[in-house]
């Protein structure tokens, strides 16, 4: 299992927008194959940040939602709202460690 982790920082002006779009996008990646959850990170405060953290089963899952049409629709709207650029990578999940939220 890979976990994606995506920390963005937005224009103050345009966080609200964006936390609109991923409200609007979550179900929809949620039901991408091998997607087993997305959560959304506000940042502390009243800072501009967000965090996306999404559990996939396999790497090819996760690059088969980028390569997706819904991705096509969704990240170009939310390039447009960054004020700095967007710093993303993976990490393995541990089997044996159930994801937050999930019901096994």
């Amino acid at each position: 299992m890979l976990l994606r982790i995506v920390k963005m920082e937005f224009d103050p002006a345009q966080v609200e927008a964006f936390d609109d779009l991923f409200a609007r996008a979550q179900a929809r990646i949620e039901a991408m194959p091998g997607c087993h959850q997305v959560r959304l990170l506000k940042g502390h405060g009243d800072k501009p940040i967000r965090t996306t953290l999404s559990w996939w089963e396999r790497e090819s899952d996760l690059q088969a939602y980028r390569k997706s049409q819904l991705f096509g629709e969704v990240w170009p709207k939310t390039k447009a709202m960054f004020s700095a650029p967007p710093v993303a990578w993976s990490s393995d999940w541990p089997a044996d460690e159930t994801i937050p939220g999930v019901a096994e």
